[in-house]
């Protein structure tokens, strides 16, 4: 069972668009999120950023309305879809924050190789 997509637009205090997405996003309903990313870009100069930490699947329609937008948005998201926004390249072309697993950000990164206990 897919879960709905939701789609919320916010200012934060800063001025900031944030686009809230919630769900699923894939071919039956990527077109929603071009056009809430499309309005929402709309709403000011800078760029936006959209939120995809609620979101547990992403397919290459919902992508590829990412990648199209790439030069304009920031994106929030969780590790789950680490995978998918590397391999794709987004990552290469906008900030993506959020991938980083608790204790591991750039400065935290083991010098030696694991070791596991005799």
């Amino acid at each position: 069972m897919t879960t709905p997509l939701s789609l919320i637009c916010s200012n934060r205090p800063d001025g900031a668009v944030v686009l809230a997405v919630t769900g699923e996003v894939d071919m039956s309903n990527c077109a929603e999120l071009a056009a809430a990313a499309d309005q929402a870009l709309g709403r000011g100069p800078g760029s936006l950023v959209v939120d995809l930490s609620a979101v547990g699947y992403l397919d290459s329609a919902g992508l590829k309305e990412l990648l199209t937008r790439a030069d304009r948005i920031e994106i929030v998201a969780s590790g789950v879809l680490g995978p998918v926004l590397t391999v794709s390249g987004l990552t290469e072309l906008t900030a993506v924050h959020g991938l980083e697993p608790p204790g591991r950000l750039d400065g935290d990164l083991p010098t030696q190789p694991y070791e596991p206990p005799s």
